[in-house]
């Protein structure tokens, strides 16, 4: 079992537009959310009309915790409306669960990829 885990998280910013990129590492946990929300809320803090899109990296996901997996579902419920779609690329056994669980909160698109090139092709077609 790997015991690196954690949320790497970047994010572009071009007026209302946003290109977020998000890689889980292992098995996330409560500390991995505490770290990444505030980024999150700031980043998107003031913003009427945000879109964001998101690449989300998942080649080394290993699931979550119990009180990650809500700290994850509340976070989809306070942001949900604002994602335009989410690209997600990796661990094939996490990444069905993972586009299925983003659809239920998100209003945007959510689609797996088997590459990332295939993946961010998606995010930056219009």
């Amino acid at each position: 079992m790997n015991t690196t885990h954690g949320l790497l998280f970047e994010v572009d910013r071009d007026g209302d537009n946003f290109f977020m990129e998000l890689k889980a590492v292992g098995k996330l946990t409560h500390q991995d959310y505490e770290r990444i929300t505030p980024l999150i809320d700031d980043a998107l803090e003031g913003v009427a009309n945000p879109k964001v899109n998101v690449y989300f990296d998942g080649s080394e996901f290993e699931g979550w915790e119990l009180q990650a997996a809500w700290d994850d579902l509340k976070l989809g419920l306070k942001h949900g409306k604002k994602f335009h779609r989410i690209a997600i690329y990796g661990n094939q056994r996490w990444i069905d669960i993972v586009a299925k669980i983003g659809t239920w909160f998100i209003s945007g698109e959510v689609k797996c990829f088997d590459t990332p090139f295939d993946a961010l092709a998606w995010l930056r077609e219009e």
